[in-house]
């Protein structure tokens, strides 16, 4: 009988054992629950990192490949219109072969208009034209005074009397500004 007593005193302690092992299960169960979300957000920092670096690679990849492209753009742009001028030199060297031998300089006048008319023509073609300035009131966003004249006319004062070096503007910029003489 001591014996079944002691069993019984036993029951309740393998009882609480079984408990406590029960809530040791729970407790390490909640702890590597605890543990997920450490390592969903260690996953989803190097996901983002990752996408980060692709980025960024991809980013500089194309400012690469735009800088490129960009400098081909304006090493073949220039070399259109120099391909398009080529006509001219040919132009000026048979007019200079001809210089040597000409007797009438009539025709030679006529040629050399000939190839000033084309010239002009070209640079139309390419959006280059003349700034107009003789006769125009002086505006120094537009022209360059290279000195000023006094005038009788005062209808003439702040207006261009004459224009030394031509200027030129390509579609709606100017390139070279007109150097001109003002009447004061």
């Amino acid at each position: 009988e001591e014996l079944y007593e002691d069993d019984m005193n036993l029951e309740p302690a393998r009882e609480d054992k079984e408990e406590v092992e029960e809530q040791k299960a729970n407790v390490e169960d909640n702890l590597s629950d605890e543990a997920d979300p450490v390592e969903e957000l260690q996953v989803k920092y190097d996901d983002l990192n990752d996408n980060y670096l692709r980025l960024h690679a991809e980013f500089d990849n194309f400012r690469k490949r735009t800088m490129k492209e960009k400098a081909d753009i304006i090493k073949s742009g220039g070399e259109r219109v120099l391909t398009d001028m080529l006509p001219f030199a040919d132009d000026f060297e048979r007019a200079l072969q001809a210089l040597h031998t000409a007797e009438d300089k009539e025709a030679m006048v006529e040629g050399m208009d000939l190839i000033y008319s084309k010239f002009l023509n070209f640079l139309n073609q390419h959006g280059v034209k003349e700034i107009e300035a003789l006769g125009q009131p002086f505006d120094a966003d537009k022209f360059e005074a290279i000195t000023t004249v006094p005038v009788q006319d005062k209808s003439q004062k702040g207006v261009i009397i004459d224009c030394v070096q031509k200027g030129y503007q390509l579609n709606d910029k100017i390139i070279r500004y007109p150097k001109v003489i003002v009447g004061e």
